[in-house]
């Protein structure tokens, strides 16, 4: 029997949702307190939130046999200062195959605030600028 494959599945969030900055700051603390480092499934850094299928088990705290389900790819202090904005999220094959969606994980990481993705504010996106590429 074949095992069945399962596509990563990316979504670019448009227009890109925003955590104001009070809200942003609990998402923040939850991550931290949800950290890999403290038994979390968490890893979140400035540029990417990680979420992991399992509670880091590997040698000197490293990944073991921990999978990443998905990440949300996210910009600090964008558009203001203190806010934060999220852009684009990917389930992983192994998140898609455990039932996981763009809207699950983004839940899962907003949960303390109550917020879902629908509801959050959104970036104001200006106009791209009209370019002809072949005048000077």
């Amino acid at each position: 029997m074949v095992p069945t494959v399962h596509a990563e599945h990316s979504e670019i969030i448009r227009p890109a949702a925003v955590l104001e900055g009070s809200v942003a700051a609990r998402v923040l603390a939850w991550l931290r307190a949800s950290d890999v480092s403290n038994d979390g499934l968490w890893n979140a850094n400035p540029a990417l939130w990680q979420r992991y299928d399992r509670v880091w088990d590997g040698p000197g705290g490293t990944r073991g046999t921990s999978s990443l389900v998905g990440s949300i790819a996210v910009m600090y202090d964008a558009p203001n200062r203190y806010e934060v904005t999220i852009y684009k999220v990917t389930i992983t094959p192994l998140g898609v195959a455990a039932g996981w969606t763009v809207t699950a994980l983004c839940e899962d990481a907003l949960a303390p605030t109550g917020l879902t993705l629908d509801v959050l504010p959104r970036a104001e996106l200006g106009r791209a600028p009209r370019v002809d590429p072949f005048r000077p």
